[in-house]
C-alpha cells in the first residue's frame, strides 16, 4: 500500500482542513487514482461529503497503490492535519506520503522553505513537532548557499488505515428531491447576521439552545428569521439566484423538470416575498450553524437545497467558476435539521 503526492494548492488544502475540523474532529478519507473525498460524520449534527478531483490539492507527481484496486481509507484527526497544513503556510513545496513508524500508519508531511541567511556552511538539526496524539520527532536541514536556505520539515499525523468491509456501511444521506433551491449570498456575511441574532436570542434567556428559521423560495428570496417569546426579528435577501434544473440530471428529463417540486413552487410566491406561499423552511440549531458556515472560507458557489421542514442540503463548489477541462470539487453539508437525529 503506497500514498505520495505533491501539493499544489495548500491554501485550499488548509482552509478546507479547517472547515471540516469545527465539525467534528475525525474524518474518513478515501483516496483512489481520481478524487479526494473527505467524509465527516459527528454523532450529532451536520455531516459533510467533500469530492475534490485530485487537481483541486494536488499535482501531477500523484501516486496510489494498493491491493484494494488502488483505494485507501484512513481516518485522519482534522485538529493535527490542520496544524500541520498551517505550518505550510509559506512552502516553496510540500509532499505528503503514507508511511510507517514503529509499525504504526502516519501520514509524513514534508515542507521545504526558503529563508535568507548568513550561513556559509549546511547545518544539521532536531526539530520537535507537536501532532496533537504524541511528539514526533522532525527532521531539519539547512543548506548554506550564499544569503538564501533551505529548511526542510516532516510533520507526522498518526492515522488509522481502514479495511473496505469498514468503509462499506458509510454512504451520503439521501434525500426527496429538494422543494426548493437557491444560490446562497456570501456564507460569510449570512454567518455574521446569524451568529448575532443567536447571540441576541441567548442573551435574552429564551431558550438554551436558540432555533433560527432559514426559508426560500424559487423567487430569489431567502430569509433568516428568529421568533422567540422575547424578539422577532429578520432578514431577507431578494434577487437572488435559483440555478434552472438539468434535464439530463433529472429523472424522467423534460417531463421530470415540469413535475419536480420546485417546478412546483415556482408557480406559487413572489418576487418581493411578501407572500407566504412558495416558501420552503427549515429550523436549525443557531450554534451547529454557524459552524456550518464556517465553510464560506473556502470561497466558490453554495447552493442550498430546501426540503421543507426537513432537511437542508449545501453544496459548496470550491471554485467560483467553472473552468473548462477541470472537473469541479464540491461539498455536500447535509443537516437533518427537523427530525430530530435521523438522517435524510
Amino acid at each position: 500500500m503506497r500514498f505520495k503526492a505533491s501539493i499544489q494548492n495548500i491554501t485550499t488544502f488548509t482552509k478546507l482542513t479547517a472547515s471540516l475540523a469545527s465539525l467534528g474532529p475525525i474524518a474518513w478519507v478515501r483516496l483512489n487514482e481520481t478524487e479526494v473525498r473527505f467524509t465527516v460524520i459527528p454523532e450529532q449534527g451536520t455531516q459533510v461529503w467533500a469530492v475534490l478531483s485530485i487537481n483541486a490539492i494536488f499535482d501531477d507527481q500523484y501516486s496510489i497503490q494498493s491491493a484494494a484496486d488502488n483505494v485507501i481509507n484512513l481516518e485522519v484527526p482534522l485538529n493535527s492535519l490542520q496544524r500541520a497544513l498551517k505550518s505550510a503556510s509559506q512552502a516553496t513545496a510540500a509532499h505528503i506520503r503514507l508511511t510507517k513508524k514503529d509499525g504504526l500508519p502516519l501520514l509524513a508531511l514534508t515542507i521545504t522553505t526558503s529563508t535568507l541567511s548568513s550561513t556559509p556552511h549546511p547545518t544539521w538539526g532536531t526539530a520537535r513537532q507537536q501532532t496533537g496524539f504524541d511528539e514526533s520527532e522532525s527532521t531539519i536541514g539547512e543548506f548554506g548557499g550564499g544569503r538564501e536556505r533551505e529548511t526542510v520539515v516532516t510533520q507526522e499525523i498518526p492515522v488509522r488505515v481502514l479495511s473496505p468491509h469498514q468503509v462499506d456501511g458509510l454512504h451520503e444521506p439521501r434525500c426527496r428531491e429538494p422543494d426548493v433551491h437557491i444560490m446562497l449570498p456570501s456564507l460569510l456575511q449570512l454567518k455574521g447576521i446569524s451568529d448575532r441574532f443567536t447571540r441576541l436570542a441567548s442573551g435574552a434567556k429564551a431558550v438554551a439552545a436558540p432555533k433560527l428559521e432559514m426559508a426560500a423560495n424559487m423567487h430569489g428570496c431567502l430569509r433568516l428569521r428568529i421568533n422567540t417569546d422575547a424578539m422577532n426579528i429578520s432578514s431577507v435577501w431578494t434577487g437572488l439566484s435559483n440555478p434552472e434544473l438539468d434535464p439530463s440530471q433529472v429523472e424522467g428529463g423534460e417531463e421530470g423538470v415540469l413535475e419536480h417540486p420546485s417546478t412546483k413552487m415556482k408557480r406559487l410566491g413572489s418576487a418581493d416575498g411578501k407572500t407566504e406561499e412558495g416558501w420552503a423552511k427549515v429550523r436549525i440549531d443557531g450554534k451547529d450553524w454557524g459552524k456550518v458556515m464556517s465553510v464560506g472560507r473556502l470561497g466558490g458557489r453554495v447552493i442550498a437545497c430546501f426540503c421543507d421542514d426537513h432537511a437542508l442540503i449545501l453544496y459548496v463548489y470550491l471554485s467560483a467558476e467553472e473552468e473548462e477541462g477541470r472537473d469541479e470539487s464540491v461539498l455536500t453539508v447535509s443537516s437533518p435539521f427537523n427530525l430530530r437525529g435521523v438522517a435524510c
